[in-house]
């Protein structure tokens, strides 16, 4: 598909190269259609700022509704109500409404006891679904670009997560769209300083004392010394290859489910005969398939202990986790919740 470097946007001047490879990805992945109504998460840094304006470059193009969400995570005193003003007053610059929610997150954290950066991904994924069924918005749109999907597939890797876990960020899922997840922040930052753009500055993303701030300002440059211009790309192809093989494990175990009934997790329990029949590698597979489906955290150790517990007999238990006990009874794996 070829667009015309003359298309006109909505600011008066034309469209520069980055923004018609924004489009192109847009309109090859099919992340937004006509009539679309699509609320921009927006905090005001370079990235959601890059995005709000590529979106409302090429929007005249794509005939959709633009509108803007800011979360307030009250983590940084009066820089983010400053951030807050910043990002209402470019939406207002750009005839855009603001939705804009204010959060006691650290509150929040504790109450929940979870991480902060947990804390705040939950928060803000609530308030964007909030909006969005309110004002009938069928796609939210965040920031993410390359940088951001090498970062998670590194964090991920470290944590230990499994071939699949690997795929890192997708360019869209459910109704969230990721329209900058082939550009660099080398192109995104050039563009912004071309088209004379502000952006705030979250000096939390300096200190290194989070994991992500860790992999992004130390890891991934001194990889990048040394193998310059290489680590971007292979992990790029890691991650389309871990999502492929994502769709085909679900395709895969779906076709199993069918052929085996003992395997889909029935009134809480799991065929032992028909486990044992399969591959160290299906059985764990299923085994995190059930776990989740039972809303409990999946880990390594867990499913290698429910794969070793197929090598005992009937009677013997582990516990997955801390509140699910899991007893091989006759020729079924029984699944229960302990109480609280």
């Amino acid at each position: 598909m070829i667009f015309c470097a003359e298309l006109p946007i909505n600011r008066g001047s034309r469209v520069n190269a980055l923004e018609k490879k924004f489009l192109e990805q847009i309109r090859t992945r099919g992340l937004v259609a006509d009539g679309d109504r699509v609320l921009v998460a927006v905090s005001g840094g370079p990235d959601s700022m890059a995005l709000l304006s590529l979106l409302s470059a090429v929007q005249p193009v794509l005939h959709c509704t633009l509108a803007v969400a800011h979360c307030n995570f009250k983590l940084r005193g009066a820089e983010s109500d400053r951030d807050e003003s910043f990002v209402r007053e470019h939406s207002l610059a750009l005839a855009l409404e603001c939705f804009v929610e204010r959060f006691d997150t650290l509150q929040c954290a504790a109450e929940w006891k979870k991480s902060i950066e947990e804390t705040a991904r939950i928060l803000r994924y609530r308030f964007f679904e909030e909006v969005m069924q309110q004002n009938h918005f069928n796609r939210i749109a965040t920031g993410h670009h390359v940088n951001d999907n090498a970062e998670t597939i590194l964090f991920n890797l470290f944590r230990g997560v499994s071939l699949p876990g690997l795929k890192g960020i997708r360019a869209s899922h459910g109704k969230i769209i990721r329209p900058m997840l082939l550009l660099h922040k080398t192109g995104i930052t050039q563009y912004l300083k071309e088209k004379g753009i502000a952006s705030r500055t979250d000096a939390s993303n300096i200190v290194n004392d989070y994991d992500r701030n860790f992999i992004r300002n130390r890891v991934i440059p001194l990889i990048e010394e040394r193998f310059t211009h290489k680590l971007m790309p292979s992990l790029q192809r890691i991650s389309e290859q871990a999502g492929e093989l994502e769709e085909f494990l679900e395709l895969y175990f779906e076709n199993l489910a069918e052929r085996e009934p003992g395997l889909s997790l029935s009134d809480g329990k799991l065929d032992v005969p028909t486990l044992q029949r399969l591959t160290v590698f299906e059985q764990k597979e299923l085994f995190k398939r059930a776990l989740r489906e039972l809303d409990v955290s999946v880990d390594a150790q867990t499913l290698q202990k429910l794969v070793a517990l197929l090598s005992t007999q009937p009677g013997r238990m582990v516990m997955a986790g801390r509140q699910l006990r899991v007893l091989w009874k006759g020729n079924q794996l029984c699944f229960f919740r302990e109480p609280v």
